[in-house]
């Protein structure tokens, strides 16, 4: 198996076990749906997802994954409040040009939000920065600059402190390390690769 299907892999049993059986799934950001398609097999959800790139969207309904073009922001405003158990913003938020609108309207129509966002803070990339001044690049972030994502890099540092700017609850977390396979039980901000919230007001 290869790293990024082991990534997936670990990232999307977390995911799963957060989710309860036969609940309302929404999944901002969704790409070709394979959490979704995992998450209507094992946990037999009722899932949704919304992704701005038509062959993404393309992706989700060759599996047969109910999904979106368009942009999140507007698809959630048609929804009432708590009309979703549960939405899911993996590896988007950090690409979101207003996460914080984002979130919030994500926590309006679901009654719980995950997020999970690589750790700008993680230490390989501190050090590839301080000693290569060059944009960081290793197990974490994968691509050179030309084509990397994503566009506002957060720390697990700042992520806390804007949850409890905004009073949002952090009801559950889990960090991995640089590996994303291996959980991280002491300093996330510097040895967690990868961190995973479930979010509540």
């Amino acid at each position: 198996m290869s790293k990024a299907n082991t990534k997936r892999t670990v990232d999307m049993q977390i995911l799963a076990d957060w989710v309860e059986p036969k609940s309302r799934v929404l999944d901002l950001g969704c790409g070709r749906g394979v959490l979704l398609e995992f998450l209507a097999q094992s946990k037999q959800a009722e899932v949704v997802g919304v992704d701005l790139d038509v062959d993404k969207i393309t992706g989700c309904i060759r599996r047969g994954v109910t999904a979106y073009q368009g942009d999140m922001m507007a698809f959630m405003q048609a929804f009432p409040e708590g009309h979703f158990d549960r939405v899911i913003c993996s590896r988007t938020l950090e690409e979101l040009s207003a996460p914080a609108e984002v979130i919030a309207q994500a926590l309006r129509v679901g009654r719980a939000l995950t997020v999970g966002f690589v750790n700008h803070g993680y230490w390989k990339n501190r050090w590839d920065m301080a000693w290569g001044g060059k944009k960081p690049r290793n197990a974490v972030y994968t691509t050179p600059w030309f084509e990397s994502r994503p566009a506002n890099p957060a720390t697990i540092a700042d992520f806390e402190e804007f949850c409890a700017s905004k009073k949002i609850r952090i009801t559950r977390r889990v960090y991995l390390r640089g590996d994303w396979h291996r959980r991280c039980s002491y300093g996330p901000n510097l040895f967690a690769g990868y961190a995973l919230y479930d979010l509540a007001r």
